[in-house]
């Protein structure tokens, strides 16, 4: 009985040495959660025509991620002050000299939430050697043409990216951080749009990259659908205006096309600078009519991508044409 009793004593403490250690080793294996970040998301609403419909309210806008509703965090229709979507359906201008929401993740500063961080990204490769003159005056006409409440950064690339402006709301500034420009050699695009894009996710409120480039890379180590993809899950719309041709380089026409579509952006092919200025123009207006708003995902399994899906309530606005990004890819943390 002596024996029994021991080894059933000796098998109890082994037992439990056994589940301590399982247990042990479950705390140290590390566990996967979703990040649940702030979405912000920026859309056009146009007619048949193409023409911008503006003064949609909040409550005509309907936000889907995969199928569920979203609740809205704020709401903002061009470079207007954004508005607060309060908890009893109510709405409260984001202005100066407020505390700022409560949630976190929103920066408390008004001027986060007014106008668009620009991010020009200008091509100085050797590509761009005959019209780099015109294209200057094209970003330079642009950037004075640009709201007061926007602000700028001028970044040019060939081989290696240079940050020549901060983004800045002084258009005297970031001009002559444009006129500062060299013409350099090979064509890292992508390398130089990856860049910019981490650079951008840093900065709170709305904002967009504009490329300006003549279109072929040699020298990028990232692939291009891999830059596209951290544009579309951090929000960030990529505008592309092309000097090429579309016919002389369809590789690079169909790039530029699928990452601005997916990002909720446009792609223009403008070999003359009338028309590169026209393009400017486009873009300057898209700015000026988009709405952006904000939300925080509802409880959603799907780790992968995220389909978004934005409707207008109204039976008028089942007419209107909508431009956004159609989805994103959650962050995974610890």
């Amino acid at each position: 009985m002596k024996l029994i009793s021991k080894l059933g004593v000796a098998g109890l403490v082994l037992g439990l040495a056994g589940s301590a250690a399982w247990l042990i080793a479950q705390e140290e294996r590390p566990i996967f959660r979703v990040k649940v970040d702030m979405v912000v998301l920026s859309f056009t609403v146009t007619d048949s025509k193409g023409r911008y419909i503006n003064g949609l309210k909040p409550s005509e806008f309907r936000i889907l991620e995969d199928g569920i509703p979203q609740k809205l965090n704020t709401f903002a229709e061009g470079n207007k002050p954004a508005l607060q979507m309060m908890d009893d359906g109510t709405a409260k201008t984001l202005a100066g000299g407020t505390e700022g929401p409560s949630k976190p993740g929103i920066d408390p500063r008004s001027d986060a939430f007014v106008g668009t961080n620009v991010f020009v990204l200008f091509d100085t490769s050797n590509f761009m050697y005959r019209g780099f003159v015109y294209a200057e005056d094209a970003i330079a006409d642009f950037i004075r043409g640009l709201d007061r409440a926007d602000s700028v950064a001028i970044y040019t690339f060939s081989r290696n990216v240079k940050r020549n402006t901060e983004l800045t709301k002084e258009r005297n500034d970031a001009i002559a951080g444009l006129r500062s420009s060299v013409v350099g050699d090979d064509t890292a695009l992508y390398n130089a749009l990856l860049l910019t894009l981490r650079d951008a996710a840093k900065v709170p409120g709305r904002k967009v990259i504009i490329v300006f480039s003549n279109g072929p890379d040699n020298a990028s180590m990232v692939a291009p659908d891999d830059v596209r993809a951290v544009a579309e899950d951090e929000g960030i719309p990529l505008y592309v205006i092309s000097t090429n041709e579309v016919n002389k380089d369809p590789i690079s026409s169909s790039v530029f096309r699928r990452i601005t579509s997916r990002t909720g952006g446009k792609a223009y092919f403008a070999k003359s600078w009338q028309k590169q200025v026209e393009a400017f123009e486009s873009i300057r207006e898209d700015l000026g009519n988009s709405y952006t708003v904000t939300y925080y995902p509802q409880p959603n399994p799907n780790e992968g991508f995220r389909k978004i899906a934005v409707e207008i309530t109204s039976d008028v606005g089942k007419k209107y044409r909508l431009r956004y990004r159609p989805g994103y890819r959650p962050r995974s943390g610890f």
